[in-house]
């Protein structure tokens, strides 16, 4: 289902989109999309080091479940993709009851961890190329909070928002430069899971 923002629109991820998108060049191709805008499979093969035959196949798995779509703009022989959504949502508690779906998430996010590490390696090693504002503002933080799971999604949906107002607070400005921004959470007591049968935490 996707959903518009005030300044974007995000996919949440059912259990057959999962499916489809947990797949290595599926998912680089929808965000070669989101990073490069709309392309053609030749283009996209180029950019992502494959052939525009397989390209050209995964793409229309991907339109398929609603995660890329045909812009019209090419023709038969080269035909214009995008994604259509500018980031993905998705919930794990969606697929309790879907095994396949469930397993699909979990290669899938750990496909985006592997990403996130490529990329962000990649920084550290050209970040020194840069002006210090930028480097000291495009860095990692930790830290650790104590709150109910209830605290934790309302504190999850505040960082998103402001995410929102910024997404495109630069755009017409030729100093701004598109930044990847990724929010995780993770409980440190990873052994000791809260009981099932409490009910919703208190806020």
């Amino acid at each position: 289902m996707q959903s518009v923002t005030d300044s974007g629109t995000h996919l949440h991820l059912d259990a057959t989109a999962v499916k489809v998108l947990a797949h290595p060049l599926r998912s680089r191709l929808v965000g070669a999309l989101r990073l490069l805008g709309p392309a053609t499979a030749t283009a996209l093969a180029r950019h992502l080091d494959t052939n525009s035959g397989a390209t050209s196949y995964h793409l229309r798995k991907l339109a398929d479940v609603g995660l890329v779509v045909d812009t019209g703009e090419g023709d038969a022989k080269s035909r214009v993709w995008a994604a259509t959504a500018e980031f993905t949502q998705v919930e794990s508690s969606d697929f309790d009851d879907d095994e396949d779906a469930a397993t699909a998430l979990g290669w899938l996010e750990r496909d985006w961890l592997r990403h996130f590490t490529e990329k962000f390696g990649r920084w550290l090693d050209v970040r020194q190329n840069w002006p210090a504002p930028w480097r000291d503002a495009a860095t990692m933080n930790d830290t650790m909070i104590l709150v109910t799971a209830d605290q934790l999604r309302a504190a999850h949906t505040e960082i998103v928002a402001v995410l929102d107002r910024y997404r495109r607070v630069g755009q017409g400005n030729p100093e701004a430069k598109r930044i990847a921004a990724y929010v995780v959470f993770y409980p440190v007591d990873m052994d000791r899971p809260p009981r099932r049968d409490t009910g919703r935490s208190a806020r």
